[in-house]
């Protein structure tokens, strides 16, 4: 496995959090189904389908959210209010008020639920207790707030701020272009966006295609900023990193599968083998961004 997004959050490091503490707080709040009633539900899944809600290899914690919702169209429950409302107007000769048919809605809606489609879906999310990451393979934010509500629900004194650096993405991936040199460890790849700060946006935007250091800077001169860029860490792991410091588009790169023999290991194996490289590399790669970003300001007093 390797994530393809990242949402990067700080915790305290050393986080004072043990595997089975965590457990422990996780427990209360393990998925469940949604009930014939319910809409949807989240909880936490074990990772490995083995009752256990952390899986821990190398002192890196990984768990896992679980997310359920049934899928009943607003619409198919208006058709049905409608046409349940035109029988009962037809039977008592007269309309229904406001709160009848905001009582006929929920009986409508009751009554669909349990038919309903559901669909299920879950969220791998990175604990590093050791140097102080906290990281969600999602590249949608309200799917990481979801993750961040339930933790916050689950965990006693739950401590986590977003990542912040001196220097923000989007200033230093301008001046990365401008001066058509990448920090070191990178490499800029064929893929960016550049947008307006006017009224209008402008935005222009290259994919697959060779940045022209005469043409970036001409956009640049022209008032537009970098919002996205492509890049390669250590010739390990292709990325985008976007304005918002969100991490889109991961792929390893194949000199990190050198010498792996997938024959050799068993599912197990092959997993924590998995996630004790993946966790290393970025790790690694986290931190020199971090100081490419101009590192993390000090926190104040």
């Amino acid at each position: 496995m390797f994530f393809k997004n990242l949402q990067i959050y700080r915790i305290p490091a050393p986080w004072p959090i043990s595997a089975a503490q965590l457990e422990a707080f996780l427990a209360p709040q393990a998925f469940a189904k949604c009930s014939s009633l319910e809409l949807q539900s989240k909880g936490w899944l074990s990772p490995r389908d083995n009752g256990m809600l952390v899986h821990t290899v190398n002192r890196q914690m990984m768990i896992l959210l679980g997310m359920e919702k049934k899928l009943l169209p607003a619409s198919v429950i208006n058709q049905v209010t409608k046409e349940r409302s035109a029988e009962v107007e037809d039977q008592q000769g007269y309309a229904l008020g406001r709160k009848q048919l905001k009582d006929l809605k929920e009986q409508v809606t009751d009554e669909l639920l349990p038919r309903a489609f559901s669909i299920q879906r879950s969220t791998w999310v990175w604990i590093d207790p050791v140097n102080g990451w906290l990281v969600i393979d999602s590249g949608s934010t309200s799917t990481a707030e979801d993750v961040l509500k339930l933790l916050l629900a689950s965990v006693d004194s739950f401590q986590i701020s977003s990542l912040r650096t001196v220097h923000s993405p989007l200033s230093s991936m301008t001046s990365w272009l401008a001066a058509d040199e990448a920090p070191r460890g990178f490499t800029v790849d064929q893929d960016t966006e550049l947008r307006a700060t006017g009224e209008g946006k402008a935005t222009v935007r290259y994919i697959r295609h060779t940045l022209e250091a005469d043409d970036t800077r001409r956009h640049i001169a022209s008032g537009k900023q970098c919002t996205r860029l492509a890049m390669t860490w250590a010739d390990h792991v292709s990325f985008v990193l976007t304005e918002s410091l969100m991490i889109k588009r991961i792929a390893p790169l194949d000199v990190l599968k050198e010498g792996d023999d997938p024959s050799s290991k068993n599912d197990a194996e092959r997993f924590d083998a998995d996630v004790m490289l993946m966790t290393a590399e970025l790790n690694k790669m986290l931190t020199d961004l971090v100081v490419a970003l101009g590192g993390e300001p000090p926190v104040s007093a």
